[in-house]
């Protein structure tokens, strides 16, 4: 097992009337001038985004606003909170919405107090030494950017999917009402847990499998997950579940499982090109690289996809075919994802047959010009890539 730190600082209040609390907390972590940023009009028509509003004037809490947040979020609009931010003085930025606007916050946070262009930053060409404090009252549970060090932007000039991580960039506090995500449509649902599945899949399929305990805790949350959004496919309101799937969004990518272990991110990269190029959900991006990952890296490590069959998918074990018992959990994986409406392919994703000349583009682009590696499980060339893509084609 690799030695680790562990840092988790981020205030977690949860429950039903925990968005009551946010104008002491942005007190607490010092902010006197806020950006309240959000995404489209779900924060609006429910009147969370009101609600925010008058709770900082309340507590005499100076504040602006910046909506317009979409999925894959975008560098054009964190520039302008950028400008914004800087021209207004602010302090402080409360992301109110899911990972989208958590992660615009947080390259706008970033950017206020970087000189230089804040997508070099996500180039790899310039490290950041402060930012702004960033915060959020979550209503999709799914990226985990709410307690994470991570965020991910979307340079519209050329289609660039880039992600960032930095300690410093962890939220001050996380304010989580399973209450308010009873609204959200069932696939963007199923997608969030897809992707909080995920992050903990790509800690988990590892080549250090001696951490015992973070395995066990990988495996009860990736089951939870699985028990949790059936029951909430069935009823949207069913409170209890909606509780144990916006906790598990935080807990499946705040670290905590994947304490001791080298983890592997190719699936993610793989995704981003695909998100980047066809503006597609996140989660249901994964689901349809995963499957055709797993097969082309499962050699590295079989017992470790012997255990996810039987341990997480239920799947018996064959001990005189291990390879066999793998598949099937690749296999059960694949009717999970289909059966709470995800795709499993790229085909099922997109509407239609990716070219050729797309995916060469796509291994291009996540190998950087050829210049790059992804994957720790299996190092992943361009070549690798392209393979991967050609397989989860359909």
């Amino acid at each position: 097992m690799k030695d680790f730190n562990y840092y988790a600082p981020t205030e977690v209040v949860f429950g039903e009337q925990s968005e009551e609390q946010v104008a002491r907390l942005v007190k607490k972590y010092g902010g006197t001038k806020v950006l309240v940023h959000y995404g489209g009009q779900s924060a609006v028509r429910s009147g969370l985004l009101d609600k925010v509003c008058r709770l900082l004037e309340k507590d005499n809490i100076a504040y602006i606003t910046l909506g317009g947040v979409v999925p894959n979020p975008r560098l054009s609009l964190a520039k302008q909170g950028i400008e914004l931010c800087r021209r207004e003085s602010v302090d402080f930025i409360l992301a109110v919405g899911g990972g989208s606007v958590i992660d615009s916050a947080k390259c706008i946070a970033y950017g206020v107090c970087f000189k230089g262009d804040v997508w070099d930053i996500y180039l790899g060409k310039a490290k950041p030494s402060t930012m702004l404090p960033v915060a959020s009252v979550l209503t999709i549970p799914a990226a985990g950017s709410e307690m994470s060090e991570a965020s991910v932007i979307t340079n519209e000039d050329g289609d660039v999917k880039l992600g960032y991580s930095n300690d410093m960039s962890r939220p001050k506090f996380a304010i989580m009402n399973p209450c308010r995500t009873f609204t959200l449509p069932p696939y963007q649902t199923a997608a969030g847990v897809t992707d909080m599945m995920m992050h903990t899949m790509e800690r988990y399929f590892t080549k250090d499998d001696d951490m015992d305990l973070t395995t066990d805790i990988a495996e009860a949350t990736l089951r939870r997950m699985k028990t949790a959004i059936f029951a909430v496919l069935k009823n949207p309101e069913d409170y209890r579940n909606r509780a144990q799937i916006m906790w598990g969004g935080s807990v499946m990518h705040n670290g905590l499982t994947g304490c001791g272990v080298s983890d592997d991110w190719a699936t993610h990269q793989l995704e981003h090109e695909l998100s980047g190029m066809f503006d597609v959900t996140h989660g249901a991006g994964l689901a349809a690289i995963w499957p055709s990952w797993a097969r082309y890296v499962m050699h590295e490590n079989l017992s470790r996809f012997v255990r996810f069959a039987v341990n997480v998918m239920d799947v018996p074990n064959d001990f005189t075919d291990p390879e066999g018992t793998a598949l099937k959990g690749i296999e059960a994986m694949e009717r999970f994802y289909h059966a709470i409406g995800m795709p499993i392919n790229i085909k099922e994703l997109i509407g239609r047959d990716i070219t050729d000349e797309e995916i060469k583009e796509m291994a291009r682009k996540c190998s950087r010009n050829y210049t790059h590696t992804c994957g720790c499980l299996k190092v992943l060339h361009a070549e690798d890539m392209e393979n991967i893509y050609q397989m989860a084609k359909g």
